[in-house]
């Protein structure tokens, strides 16, 4: 009987481990938006490349909360790498972060934590409590994750510009930059992402009529309409540099 029913139990854990297997890569595969990221810059980079201005600043408003009718070509370029590289660290390398420290369960409470904090935090007076708890969760869940995607970006620095530091400037412009800007997460990020571009990023938007200030991050020129497609490629070489630190951190433990 002993004989037989080995056979049945090991395929039995075998199913039910390809199963959690498959469910782990679904759930993965929901929490992360790197596809939906890259597409909704791909739609501000292809009418501001045909000089279609009108339909690029449309199309930028779907990123950003700040007033887009006014925006010039630099402008939309700008805040269209602002949301790339800041919204790669959270929906992309937070979540992805989350899913090895925590499993499953990790992700899901980073997604929602994320949702709520994008829905609510700091938006509206009478969700003004809740929406302060959600975002100060959000940044806890973020804070780790934030500096590894920073790191990540400083990797990854492309070299279209003649410099050779990129790395070196993306890691100044992080120390230097980051801890200026209102977000302690989004700072770091994005100082760090527009180093490794050789662009500089911030300084400030039109928010419901009215032009609210922030830091200059990053170096060198202002953004173009070819950095989008820049910082969509350097979030890519920021992946390959995790999953490749993922393969190592595995094989070193197992």
């Amino acid at each position: 009987m002993i004989p037989i029913m080995l056979p049945v139990v090991w395929i039995d854990h075998l199913v039910d481990g390809v199963w959690h297997g498959l469910l782990a890569i679904l759930t993965l595969y929901l929490a992360i938006g790197r596809k939906s990221l890259v597409e909704h810059a791909h739609r501000v980079y292809l009418p501001l490349s045909k000089g279609d201005i009108t339909q690029a600043r449309q199309q930028v408003a779907m990123l950003v909360s700040r007033d887009t009718d006014q925006l010039n070509t630099s402008d939309i370029s700008r805040a269209t790498c602002e949301s790339v590289l800041e919204n790669g660290s959270d929906a992309l390398f937070a979540a992805l972060f989350w899913f090895v420290v925590a499993g499953i369960p990790g992700v899901v409470l980073y997604r929602i934590v994320n949702t709520l904090d994008a829905m609510w935090g700091y938006r509206s007076e009478r969700y003004l409590y809740f929406g302060r708890v959600a975002a100060r969760i959000d940044d806890v869940m973020n804070w780790i994750p934030a500096r590894l995607t920073a790191l990540s970006y400083a990797l990854a620095g492309l070299h279209w510009q003649t410099s050779k530091n990129t790395c070196r400037a993306a890691l100044q412009c992080w120390w230097k930059q980051g801890r200026s800007w209102k977000s302690p997460n989004a700072g770091p990020v994005m100082a760090a992402g527009a180093g490794a571009l050789g662009i500089r990023l911030g300084g400030g938007g039109i928010y419901h009529g009215r032009h609210v200030a922030s830091p200059v991050l990053g170096i060198g020129r202002t953004a173009s309409t070819a950095d989008i497609q820049h910082a969509c490629t350097l979030i890519q070489r920021a992946t390959l540099i995790w999953l490749a630190a993922l393969l190592i951190i595995t094989w070193v433990l197992s």
